[in-house]
């Protein structure tokens, strides 16, 4: 009988825990999309405090708080939610380029070469990093640097203006006429009004 009733409590404050689980699941659900329905309404601060109320330190609630940080142009607290969220779970390829955000509108150039880098070792073909990280080299002039980012998502995404448009000039100013005009050509297919690869086609004539 004894037994018995140990075991009436022990079921009974399994519960117990079993009930306040759901409970604070059913909050936190409530808590963020209240955050997305105000966030569409761009009241960036109410959203952030629907999320700051659940007073929890989890991935989701910083990677969620860097974002709307950002969108409220608070870059300087954007970059503490989404160092945390890397910080809870370092294999997370969406909070480093979240991060990369707030960093770019810093000027924070080295954290963002960091973060790309961090991404691409991650995930070696994820387009954004190669692209970013190719284009910060082309930008500086280091077009033999930016090189092998841009020839890995272009072999990935031939029929992608955007790379191949890039890859083409890069060619161009590596002196590389013949690889430059392939390339300039299949930008004309994808964009036919294309003036950046009509200037290009005629450059390298």
């Amino acid at each position: 009988m004894e037994l018995l009733k140990k075991m009436g409590v022990t079921l009974m404050f399994i519960f117990c825990l079993a009930s306040l689980f759901v409970s604070a699941q059913e909050v936190e659900r409530v808590a963020f999309a209240k955050s997305y329905e105000l966030e569409n309404n761009k009241q960036y601060v109410e959203a952030i405090s629907a999320l700051k109320n659940l007073r929890i330190d989890t991935y989701a609630v910083n990677l969620r708080l860097g974002w709307l940080h950002y969108s409220n142009n608070d870059f300087k607290q954007s970059i503490l939610y989404y160092a945390k969220a890397i910080q809870l779970r370092p294999s997370s390829v969406e909070a480093r380029l979240g991060y990369v955000l707030p960093a770019a509108k810093l000027k924070l150039w080295s954290s963002v070469s960091a973060q790309y880098d961090a991404v691409l070792k991650l995930d070696p073909n994820n387009y954004k990093a190669n692209y970013y990280r190719g284009l910060m080299y082309y930008n500086t002039g280091n077009y033999k640097a930016a090189e092998p980012y841009f020839q890995r998502i272009e072999s990935l995404y031939p029929f992608d203006y955007d790379i191949v448009i890039l890859s083409a000039w890069n060619s161009y100013y590596l002196k590389e006429m013949k690889k430059a005009k392939v390339l300039f050509n299949q930008a004309v297919l994808i964009q036919p009004n294309s003036q950046s690869a009509k200037e290009g086609l005629s450059l390298c004539r």
